[in-house]
């Protein structure tokens, strides 16, 4: 097995982070689970869709009080491993790599309270709108409404994490979405989710060519 490019950019991650004055400890800590995702992804086409199910097949391994902290790392060593300089001095320039922790962090509930305070939430015009324009975005594309109101659901489950976020940047959302994710103990159900959130994104900031993100997926055994 030739693991060379995954060293090197494994290298090449742990660099950047030193240069901005990650701990040793940090460091190891990353480097520890990066090398258990390697042998998965070696000699394997540098694709997105390769890489998620690389993770997924690796994620089931590590306890889910740590899958927010195991997704952010493979997601920042992901544009290493497929050489894309100009994604990684973007990721730089929103500071995805900063080390020092945020002070906001979305409320943990367990799934169960998160769908009880979901039947009662109101939701804000910051919000509402969005969600009007992603739930249009759907129904334009052929969705039919039962997969509609599945996908608006899983939104609004983010939303709720989502509360109170002190800026709408792609750094707090990621933070939302890993704690979420855990809450699903459905594999199809995870899939579905980061499937939706992914969408939504492009229309949670405002971007004109939102739609453009529209991939419906049949997944079936949803919880």
């Amino acid at each position: 097995m030739n693991d060379t490019r995954e060293r090197e950019a494994l290298s090449a991650y742990l660099k950047l982070l030193r240069s901005k004055g990650a701990s040793e400890d940090g460091l190891n800590q990353r480097e520890q689970w990066l090398l258990q995702l390697l042998p998965v992804i070696a000699g394997q086409p540098a694709d997105g869709l390769v890489y998620r199910e690389a993770v997924e097949s690796l994620i089931e391994q590590v306890d889910r009080a740590q899958w927010p902290f195991f997704l952010a790392i493979v997601r920042e060593y992901f544009p290493f491993w497929i050489q894309d300089i100009k994604a990684i001095a973007a990721l730089n320039a929103e500071h995805a790599f900063e080390l020092a922790p945020m002070q906001w962090q979305p409320v943990e509930h367990d799934l169960k309270t998160l769908w009880h305070m979901l039947d009662k939430e109101k939701f804000g015009v910051a919000d509402t709108w969005p969600l009007k324009a992603y739930t249009h975005a759907l129904r334009q594309e052929g969705a039919e409404q039962t997969l509609v109101d599945t996908r608006v659901r899983l939104v609004k489950l983010l939303l709720l994490k989502l509360k109170d976020v002190p800026e709408r940047d792609t750094k707090v959302y990621r933070i939302a979405v890993d704690a979420t994710v855990a809450l699903f103990s459905m594999k199809p159900t995870q899939r579905l989710f980061l499937s939706v959130v992914r969408e939504y994104y492009y229309f949670w900031i405002g971007d004109p060519e939102a739609m453009s993100h529209i991939q419906i997926e049949r997944i079936e055994n949803i919880a």
